[in-house]
């Protein structure tokens, strides 16, 4: 396969994943204390992964992802110069899926009710940067750790490998969104903070960092701890 049918294929699948599961949270809000809008949002998350996993997989093994394909770099299933080309094409499918929520909601007159173009940001951990690095970081651990061990050759999991992964994601931002909003995933907290300044509210776009840098730690982190338990020696 193509490199550059692979960039087009993780395009796709990072504007697919952070527009229906921003989307998502625009319009049915991430309230703990109802709960429905809080499940659904990370439910159309855990969805957006399963659909692409099967749809994409078999062509760019479906990272739509930096972390991800941080810690299948680090564990040596690509190269670094096919690693740029894919953190590049997600981040380009994250604006278009923002955009894409922009546009609907837009013409609709919808209110976005997380105020921010479902970014993420520390209001759940009481502002605290550290909490939330620490939230991030592990949530991503405990995500990439699963995709490494799902799609190990050793693994065996077969056709089940995208439900699995899907399965993970949502059950990471049951706890998640109601401490950060749930990254886990740089392209997708990248998109809508910007998105959300240029509309007014900067404070997403302060806070960005946390949930550039600590989803690729902990990303690092679950790439060398699974490859040390993986190892024959």
């Amino acid at each position: 396969m193509s490199s550059m049918k692979k960039y087009v294929a993780e395009c796709i699948g990072t504007a697919v994943l952070t527009g229906i599961g921003c989307g998502t949270a625009m319009l049915v809000g991430t309230d703990a204390a109802s709960g429905s809008g809080y499940l659904l949002t990370a439910l159309a998350f855990g969805l957006s992964i399963v659909a692409e996993a099967y749809c994409i997989g078999n062509i760019s093994g479906c990272h739509i992802n930096p972390a991800v394909s941080l810690g299948v770099l680090i564990s040596g299933g690509m190269e670094k110069g096919e690693f740029v080309g894919y953190v590049i094409a997600q981040i380009i499918g994250a604006f278009i899926g923002s955009c894409a929520d922009a546009i609907i909601l837009g013409l609709g007159g919808l209110e976005d009710k997380t105020g921010g173009f479902g970014a993420n940001g520390l209001a759940g951990v009481n502002g605290s940067v550290g909490a939330g690095f620490l939230v991030e970081l592990f949530l991503t651990f405990i995500f990439v750790m699963t995709i490494l061990g799902v799609t190990s050759k050793k693994a065996g999991h077969g056709s089940f490998g995208g439900l699995v992964i899907g399965l993970t994601l949502f059950f990471v931002h049951i706890m998640g969104i109601g401490l950060t909003g749930t990254s886990v995933n740089p392209a997708r907290s990248i998109a809508p903070a910007i998105f959300a300044a240029i509309n007014g509210n900067p404070a997403p776009l302060s806070q960005l960092w946390i949930f550039i840098v600590a989803p690729l730690v902990g990303a690092a982190l679950a790439a060398c701890v699974y490859k040390w338990l993986e190892a024959e020696k």
